[in-house]
């Protein structure tokens, strides 16, 4: 996806990095605009981490360019790190700290000026949602509000750029959801790039999606545009059974009759529902037919057939060359495992 980087809150252009003989980035290029909040996504070891250490000057890159906030990462290092808010995937935390003290104590480390803190204090707590426990110690905190801290400590001195490694990792569902709410907010008056494992996070938050997979950028697009783009090189049908009346094998292999099926995949339907997604060899519309037609001759309970809209982790999946699904079926015959 083109974006214009004379204007972005991150540029990155060429950015390469070699651990000895190991290149974790290669020449990688993207930018964030002001304002959106962007997935980073990948597989463990991709590169994410790497990236932004580098855009928040814990590391160098062996070669290309970064700018944040229009200050060059390696030249004008102090100038990014005063304009950047950053939440690595461990928070620096001191246990032994009241959650006052410790944010009151980033605040000096910031430079905000000692008349200001208390306001900087009070604006970053209501933000983080931390009123009810401004006042504990961190070690009684739990997870999540461990993490609200660290969001806290990152956006007190109102950064223009705020970067979040791994945010919600280890929170419950509960957590997970309040974090990714603290995220939106944020989001209303700072550019956010924030790396995740959770698809559903991406889908519900993110303005655009960068995936990087072995150092490399393989996607920069939003989720609808990747999902059609995959949709278009995978097209495919969903086809859903009663569970009752048949198996899952039985309806590989009826589907595998098909003419223009060319493999069947087990998908996780709904309770009382075993679901295949096929790929085709010829026109949906054709195979559509088809298969309707095996219905009609009583060859297959059809309760529902669609289009195969690709979720975010079959995007994920595809372009980063894994695979959770299962093949149950190739065009002809099927496997006799149920």
């Amino acid at each position: 996806m083109a974006t214009d980087s004379t204007s972005a809150s991150i540029s990155v252009e060429g950015l390469t990095k070699l651990y000895g003989p190991f290149q974790a980035l290669n020449g990688i290029d993207f930018s964030v605009q002001p304002g959106e909040i962007v997935g980073f996504l990948g597989p463990n070891g991709a590169g994410k981490s790497t990236t932004m250490k580098i855009l928040t000057c814990f590391m160098s890159a062996t070669q290309g360019e970064a700018s944040v906030a229009g200050y060059d990462v390696r030249e004008d290092s102090e100038k990014v790190r005063a304009r950047i808010g950053y939440l690595p995937e461990n928070v620096p935390l001191y246990d032994e700290m009241l959650v006052y003290d410790y944010l009151e104590f980033i605040a000096r480390v910031r430079g905000i000026e000692k008349s200001k803190r208390r306001d900087a204090i009070k604006r970053a707590a209501l933000m983080a949602g931390l009123e009810a426990v401004i006042s504990r110690s961190i070690s009684e905190l739990s997870k999540g509000y461990r993490q609200r801290v660290g969001l806290a400590q990152a956006i007190i001195h109102e950064p223009e750029v705020v970067i979040l490694d791994e945010p919600t990792t280890g929170l419950d569902p509960n957590q997970i959801v309040e974090i990714r709410d603290l995220i939106k907010t944020i989001g209303e008056e700072k550019t956010v790039l924030f790396s995740t494992h959770i698809m559903q996070e991406v889908a519900a938050v993110c303005d655009r999606v960068i995936i990087i997979n072995k150092g490399t950028i393989v996607a920069d697009d939003t989720v609808d545009t990747l999902a059609a783009r995959i949709a278009s090189e995978k097209p495919g049908l969903l086809v859903t059974v009663p569970s009752g009346a048949m198996t899952t094998t039985q309806l590989a292999r009826e589907l595998a009759r098909v003419s223009g099926v060319k493999v069947v995949h087990q998908e996780h339907g709904a309770a009382g529902e075993h679901t295949a997604r096929v790929e085709l060899s010829k026109n949906p519309e054709v195979v559509k037919k088809a298969i309707f037609g095996l219905a009609a001759s009583g060859g297959l309970p059809l309760k529902r057939i669609g289009p195969f809209e690709p979720s975010l982790e079959e995007i994920f999946r595809t372009l980063t060359g894994g695979s959770t699904e299962e093949d149950i079926a190739s065009s002809p015959g099927a496997s006799e495992e149920e």
